[in-house]
């Protein structure tokens, strides 16, 4: 694949491409985000105010006094049986509001919770203090229990997290989508495909996915392209001689293989599309589905075409035949004979396939590497069947590229440069 400059536009471009991966890794993000904050839920705050007599011994020793062991392992009766001394410390903050006043604040998952643990804290620290009065010469009363525990509450904290979560999941999916397309090989381009095997690009068509026989029966029935691609298939036809209905056919009539890659089932409807609308043109056209290099990947194709073979479709104009033998027989009064090849993007092989007169690759945008390109050319040069053109299924809609290459070879007669008389001026005036 050519490197291209990874700027603004290419990545969006590429974002755009894999935004079903982005968007999974970001919703996976939002989910982890919020099942994170319902598992470990915010922690509400609530506080006691504690009052010193004046014969404190001083405010910054009560502090140290309020948060120590002695106190803490008093207040664990009241505060839960489930409740560690060391889980208690952490939750526990002992602080100076002012000279004899002690703010003892706890922290919970719940308000009660909260409330509890500091009440229990200053109501263990009171009795503390008083039963050791002669020793701390101190005294306190509780003169503001803890009513009201403060905080963010559950609902914002799960929505705010999940959105961070979101954030960075969506980031991390975008850089993974970026790193990703640096080592993608596939070719989306039209002159990315053109170039890879030096051959131009006829046109570029949206292509049918049928995923079954039923699908497939219905494409063969009732496909009617829109009118750019009903444009770009008509260029097609004037490419093989068939501009119109009217002109002369050669001996035995046109006959085009349309080979597709085995590995790109977004191709493979292009054939029949191609083959249905040269009927819907009034061009005597028969589909041939032939031997396949990979038989798996026609298989439902096949089906279709074989329970179609008697009928006639398109006011006549269109027959379909299923061909075992390597060998194609000429229908009468058939202009058209488009045939349907699939090979093997690993070990292509089209000397297996029924021989026409002219042979053109259809890929889809994305679906195949330039190596496998380069493979089915260099076994199509070896069976001495040589590709005209390449048919794009699903171009890319941000692809500025047309992927038409010049035909260097190409003869061109220009008028040789004249003197220009007066006389003959004047004549030709």
């Amino acid at each position: 694949m050519t490197e291209q400059p990874l700027d603004l536009k290419r990545a969006v471009q590429i974002v755009q491409r894999h935004w079903i991966v982005v968007g999974v890794v970001a919703m996976i993000g939002l989910i982890a985000g919020g099942a994170y904050t319902i598992a470990n839920p915010p922690l509400l705050s609530s506080s006691a105010l504690v009052q010193l007599s004046s014969a404190s011994s001083g405010t910054a020793t009560q502090v140290v006094v309020a948060g120590s062991e002695e106190v803490l392992a008093g207040a664990l009766r009241s505060v839960g049986p489930r409740m560690s001394l060391l889980g208690l410390r952490k939750l526990i903050s002992v602080s100076s509001l002012a000279p004899g006043i002690l703010s003892i604040s706890a922290q919970g998952k719940t308000a009660t919770g909260a409330e509890r643990a500091a009440n229990a804290v200053a109501a263990s620290y009171v009795a503390y203090v008083s039963s050791n009065k002669v020793a701390l010469k101190t005294q306190a009363k509780i003169i503001a229990p803890a009513t009201s525990a403060t905080g963010r509450s559950r609902a914002v904290s799960t929505i705010l997290t999940a959105l961070l979560g979101l954030a960075v999941a969506a980031f991390l999916g975008i850089v993974g989508a970026l790193a990703l397309s640096r080592s993608d090989k596939r070719l989306r381009r039209r002159d990315e495909i053109a170039d890879a095997i030096g051959v131009p690009v006829l046109a570029s068509v949206g292509a049918a996915h049928p995923a079954n026989v039923a699908r497939w029966s219905k494409l063969l029935e009732d496909y009617r392209p829109s009118a750019a691609d009903a444009w770009r298939l008509r260029s097609v036809l004037h490419h093989l001689g068939l501009a119109d209905a009217t002109s002369a056919p050669p001996v035995g009539g046109h006959s085009v293989t349309v080979v597709s890659l085995s590995s790109d089932k977004g191709a493979l409807a292009l054939g029949p599309q191609l083959a249905i609308f040269a009927a819907s043109l009034g061009v005597p056209t028969v589909l041939v589905i032939g031997p396949q290099q990979d038989a798996s990947a026609t298989a439902t194709l096949r089906a279709a075409c074989a329970g179609k073979a008697e009928s006639s479709a398109r006011s006549g104009r269109l027959r379909i035949t299923v061909a075992d033998g390597g060998q194609m027989t000429r229908l009468p009064n058939a202009r058209l004979t488009v045939v349907v090849a699939v090979v093997d993007g690993r070990t292509p092989q089209l000397d297996t396939t029924i021989e026409t007169s002219v042979a053109v690759l259809s890929v889809s945008a994305g679906g195949t590497t330039a190596d496998q390109l380069a493979r089915v050319a260099a076994n199509a040069a070896a069976a001495d069947r040589e590709i005209e053109g390449i048919l794009v299924a699903d171009p890319d809609a941000n692809d500025p590229t047309t992927g038409r290459i010049p035909h260097i070879g190409r003869t061109v007669h220009r008028m040789k440069p004249t003197r220009l008389t007066s006389s003959t001026t004047e004549s030709r005036l």
